[in-house]
């Protein structure tokens, strides 16, 4: 388990986000029309996961906005923006803000976050997704990873787009 802060507690996650190098879990999230967003349609392009725990929270929204920006300029990339908010709330948020250049996926009925070890174990936020960023390579191996150092910082988006290459 990893851990990071939540306002003024430690948390914990269910486990530790794969290691750098080796082959990222498979994934199967839901879009914003209810379609399958999977590892498998996104093979032969490097991806960038996008973690956090809701679209309705500042920092959360920062981070799409952000990735969004970025996105357009990542050759052979698909940026995926994974939290367990559904849907309708993921695409209400980008509708509202124009974007269009990064995929939401609701993990709301996936193993996403036991997968990918990043689900809060516990407390008033259980089964939450704690903020990280995964960088996958065409082939799916993990080029980097950051879990923040607190739930309310944004990631290190140059070093993820740095981990491209």
């Amino acid at each position: 388990m990893a851990t990071t802060q939540l306002g003024d507690n430690t948390i914990s996650t269910v486990g530790e986000l794969p290691a750098v190098g080796s082959k990222a879990p498979g994934f199967d999230l839901v879009d914003a029309k209810f379609g399958a967003i999977t590892d498998t349609d996104l093979a032969g392009k490097r991806v960038v996961l996008n973690i956090f725990p809701s679209i309705d929270t500042g920092v959360c929204q920062a981070s799409v906005k952000k990735f969004n920006e970025l996105a357009s300029s990542l050759e052979n990339t698909s940026v995926v923006c994974v939290s367990r908010d559904l849907p309708f709330a993921q695409a209400r948020f980008c509708g509202a803000e124009g974007i269009e250049d990064v995929l939401v996926g609701s993990a709301f009925r996936s193993s996403f976050g036991q997968d990918y070890g990043i689900a809060i174990d516990g407390g008033g936020w259980d089964q939450l997704f704690a903020r990280a960023v995964v960088v996958l390579d065409t082939d799916g191996t993990v080029l980097h990873t950051q879990l923040t150092d607190a739930v309310g910082q944004e990631p290190d988006y140059d070093a993820a787009v740095a981990a491209l290459g």
